[in-house]
Parts: structure tokens; sequence; C-alpha cells
């Protein structure tokens, strides 16, 4: 999504409510017929009370004439029922069961398409937020919790989605009851319609007050769901770690402060989101006894016949409703208007920045990388300085030195996970920032300290790298890796599935199955970050003995804190506060007794 076609970042429930609606686009016409569905179900259902009032009335009428005509005896029931026009009545009867029939219908088609409508968008937003996902620099993922941006697919889109499937229909039907409404009823009375009318503004404003109030706290909870699934996600995968530091009872408090903040919002978000409900009753309450008083008295004066009032209280109980209605709902739509922005906010996140057309290619990966005069920074401090160094084809270089000194940003830069804020990497005399991204990325095969294994089989996540791999392949990358005896001894062999935290095998074991991946890739170049680091001394020379056969020929940056692993490395960087202070073999570096001896004989003294 280019800046252009973004949209303008919501900051206020307005601005909310017009990207909402300019997300309905899609499905203009079915949400248009929707609503004019409803509107006729509406419609239909309006015309039953003064039907109902004409029964009344013409009932009473044949009563007080066969009255009349008995010489004001009250009639016997055979006379009664032989005076009674029963040929009208039956008309006016099955007329207001067709018309609640034909609104029933109404209603359940319309509630069948917003429903499907509901599913789609559910659907499409889905979608249009992992698409986003997958185009957001590096840096997003560094500065935002994992939790927050899941809320937005659970959390956000449950709240518009279900707004959207119930509540716009309802708002429709509601708007098109008061205004049919208050025609029939200015039809019947228009004092009675004053009346009735007077509580309306009162309503509205008590109304517009709680829900202003309200919009806050909805605010609150949306977000409140984001840190609360972060928080969950983070004591669940870290349980070992917790346990292990007998970490419990503070990751409880710090759960159960996240926990009664949500609480807190959503109680207060509750409350004055139903708040609307008793306060509007109370005021309709009001206008129904003075409808009852004013009306009974026309009726006795004979300025109103008894079924027209009858008609006009049903009349007021559903012109009431739809505004204590709207006062209800009005809970859903702050909800619903709060996730729209958050929403709203995170797919207009910026994003990677476009790769350069035409982009350039390296014709034949020979391995030469060029680092001239990098420098890079996260923020305002920089993190390598005037960085720069020629690697020959096929050589193994060892980066190392103490933490924070920007081991693993040359290997971010390298992967274009970010790009220098000045000078460039070059691989083969082609400049990275001129590539595509996916294209440098494919140069490369990575085995970093943190593993990652997906649920599913052992051999699907070794194919991962190369989704054509065969098995005779994957049997060749498993035996050069010293991973394919122990593949073999689990209990279903490659066919083995991992489970969803990978905990069915050890951290040794997936540290050799991510270097079995690595060589199914086989890709021209390798990085290794601290890919030792989780493992036994037994483990980490079968690791070394697998990365030498996998680097042999191949242009190979390699991590270590343990630089007893580098030591057979062709060019060896010592990096100190993102500068190279030295560079060379091992016995060089060693003979010059600087920084780098320093760093190796404080782990043989540590050892010792």
């Amino acid at each position: 999504m280019s800046r252009k076609k973004q949209h303008e970042r919501p900051q206020n429930m307005h601005l909310a409510f017009s990207y909402f609606l300019k997300t309905l686009k899609p499905w203009r016409i079915p949400i248009l017929i929707s609503l004019l569905l409803a509107i006729g179900a509406t419609v239909c259902s309006i015309f039953g009370p003064n039907i109902l009032g004409q029964i009344t009335n013409i009932a009473v009428e044949d009563y007080q004439t066969t009255v009349l005509r008995a010489g004001g005896k009250i009639p016997d029931a055979e006379t009664l029922n032989q005076a009674m026009n029963w040929g009208k009545l039956s008309s006016l009867a099955i007329t207001i069961i067709v018309l609640y029939l034909t609104s029933a219908i109404l209603n359940y088609i319309q509630g069948v398409i917003l429903a499907n409508v509901s599913a789609r968008y559910a659907k499409r937003t889905r979608a249009a937020i992992l698409d986003k996902i997958s185009k957001l620099p590096i840096s997003y993922f560094d500065q935002h919790q994992f939790g927050d941006t899941l809320s937005h697919i659970s959390n956000d889109i449950g709240a518009i989605t279900n707004t959207l499937s119930s509540v716009l229909s309802q708002i429709i039907t509601s708007v098109t009851m008061v205004v049919g409404i208050l025609i029939m009823m200015m039809t019947i009375s228009v004092w009675l319609s004053v009346i009735a009318l007077i509580v309306v503004p009162l309503s509205l404003l008590f109304v517009a007050l709680i829900s202003k109030k309200a919009q806050t706290h909805f605010r609150a909870v949306q977000s409140t769901y984001g840190a609360l699934e972060n928080s969950i996600e983070e004591d669940y995968a870290g349980q070992s770690i917790i346990k292990a530091n007998s970490h419990e009872a503070v990751s409880l408090t710090k759960f159960m402060q996240t926990n009664q903040k949500l609480s807190d919002s959503t109680w207060k978000a509750q409350f004055f989101g139903a708040l609307a409900f008793p306060i509007t009753n109370v005021f309709t309450n009001f206008s129904y006894v003075a409808i009852c008083m004013v009306g009974g008295r026309m009726a006795i004066d004979g300025k109103l016949l008894i079924g027209s009032v009858q008609a006009f209280l049903q009349y007021v109980n559903q012109f009431n409703r739809p505004i204590t209605e709207v006062s209800q709902i009005a809970a859903n739509i702050q909800q619903a208007l709060a996730a729209a922005e958050r929403i709203a906010a995170f797919l207009e996140q910026t994003e990677e920045v476009p790769d350069l057309e035409p982009a350039l290619k390296v014709a034949k990966v020979e391995g030469q990388v060029e680092f001239h005069h990098v420098d890079f920074s996260y923020g305002k401090d920089p993190t390598i300085k005037d960085f720069s160094v020629t690697i020959e084809p096929g050589m193994q270089v060892a980066i190392v030195g103490p933490t924070g000194a920007g081991k693993t940003t040359i290997i971010n830069l390298l992967m274009r996970f970010y790009d220098p804020d000045s000078g460039y990497i070059a691989v083969d005399g082609v400049p990275t920032r001129e590539m595509r991204r996916a294209d440098v990325r494919k140069l490369f095969g990575m085995v970093l300290q943190d593993t990652w294994l997906f649920s599913g089989t052992i051999e699907e996540n070794l194919r991962y790298g190369k989704l054509n791999a065969t098995h005779d392949d994957i049997i060749r990358a498993t035996k050069a890796s010293n991973t394919h005896h122990f593949i073999e001894s689990l209990s279903h062999g490659y066919k083995t599935e991992i489970s969803e935290d990978s905990d069915n095998i050890s951290a040794g074991e997936k540290q050799l199955l991510t270097i079995a991946r690595a060589m199914v890739a086989d890709p021209p170049m390798m990085i290794l970050d601290e890919a030792t680091s989780n493992v036994d001394t037994r483990t980490e020379k079968l690791i070394q003995e697998a990365f030498t056969k996998l680097t042999h020929g191949r242009t190979s940056f390699v991590i270590a804190h343990r630089l007893s692993t580098i030591r057979d490395s062709d060019l060896i960087l010592v990096m100190r506060d993102g500068s190279i202070v030295e560079q060379g073999k091992h016995d060089e570096l060693l003979k010059a007794n600087g920084f780098y001896a320093e760093l190796y004989n404080s782990q043989f003294e540590e050892a010792e």
C-alpha cells in the first residue's frame, strides 16, 4: 500500500467512522439491499398497531350499535355475534398476519445477507493485516509487542464484524421505525404526539453525554486486550524459564495487574454504555403515563376513539423502543469504532521502502562481499561506524566482540533487514540496496542462536528453505549434517510431528535440525549466528563438522562468543563499539596481543 493510497489515520471517533465506511465499499450493493429489506420489514410492522386499533374500533362500534338497538340492554352472545362485521374483521386480521409474516421474512433475508458480508469483511481484513505484516520492516517488530498485533486479528476484527452483522441493520430499522411511527402517531393525534416528542431531546442529550464518556473507556479496553494477549503469550512460551527462576509469583502479579486494568476498563465502558438504557426508559415511562391520562380523557370526551388510543399507546411504546435500542447498541458502536481506529493505525504503519525498479541481480554468485564505509544506527546513537571490509569468495569470516559491539547488526544489514544510513554493501560488485530484498536473502542460509521450528513433521521443517526438495535431497543433507541417525531414532522418523513449541525435542536437536534445513536449501553463502551456544561439547563437535561441509567453497559468516570455535577462520573481524578494531587470522591476532587476545585469554581464564 503506497502512502498516497493510505487513509488519514483516525484520531477520533468521527475519523474512525469515516475509515470504517470506506472499508465497506466492496460490499455496497449487498449492504444497500439488506438495508432496503430492513426498511421494508419495518414499514410492514409499523401498520400493525393501526390495524389492531381499527379492529378494536369496529368491534366497539358494532357493540355500541347493538346495545342501542336493544334499548340500552346488554345483548346476548348470539345477537352480538350476528351484529359483528366479521367479514371486515377477518380481512383486517388476514392483512395484519400477512404484514407480520412479510416483515419476518424480509428480516431473515437481510440478516443472512449481513452475516455473509460480515464473514467476508472479516476474511478480507485478516488478509489485509497479514499482508501488512509481511510488508513491515523488521524495526516494527523490534518496537511492538506480538500480542498487541495479534489482537488486531482477533479482538478488533471481532468487534467490527459483530457490529456489522447486527448493529447496522438495527440502526436503519430504528431510524425507519421512528420516522414511520411518528407519521402514524401524527395521523391519530397531534397533541398526543407532542407529549411523546417532548422527552426525545432529553433522552438524546443524555445518550450523547454518556456515549462521549464511554468512548475513552472502550479505547482503553481494545488497547489493553493487546497487552493482555502479549502477557499471556510471553508467560506461556516462557514457562520453563519462569519456573526455573521461581518467577511464578512475579509473572502472576504482572498478569493480574494487566487483567485488573482490563477488568476496570471493561466495567467502566459497559457501565456507561448500559447507563443510557435506564435513563431513556425513565423518560419513556413518564411520557407513557402522561399519554394514558390525556388519551383516556380524550376518549371519554369523544374526541378520540378507544381503538385509536390503544393504537397510539402501542406506537408510543414502539416509538421509544428504537431510541432505547440505539442507546443500548451505542456501546457496541463505540467498541467497533475503537477497534476500527486501531486497525486503521496498524494498516498505516510505514512499510519497507519499495525495492528499486528495475532491480539488479547477481548473474553468477561467486561470493565476494564488500562493506564500504557503512554507518548505521537504530535511533540517535550510532551502532555501526565507518565499517569497511572486503571478503573474498569462499572465505570463512568470524565476527567477534563483546555484547553490543554490533555483530548481529552487521548480519541484519547483510540480509537487508535494515539498510545502511550511509555507505553500501555489495555482493560480487552489485550493491544490495539496488537488489530486491528477496533476491538478497536467497543468497544466504541462516542458522541462528534462537532456533525456530513450526508445528509439522520433521521432513516438512527441513524442506522449509527449499519447498521442491526431494526426500533423497533431505536424506543427503541430514547425513552430511550428522542428523540422520538422530532423526531415524525418533518414533516416526522423518514423519515425527514437532509440537507447537518444539518441546518434544531437545535444544541441541533443534539446532541440528536448523543446520540440516540450511543444508537442504543449499544457499550460495552461509551465516552462522551463535549456532553452538545451546549445545554440549559433543554436539558442538558434530555441528562444527557439519558446518565445515556446509561452508566448503562458500563464503560464510560466523558470529561466536566461544572463540575456540572460530580458530580456523580465514578472517576474524574484531568489533568494539560498532567499529573494526582488529582483523586477521587467529594466530596473527594472538601474536598482536591486542583486544582479541584479551577476549580469547579471558575465556580460558573463566574456564579454569
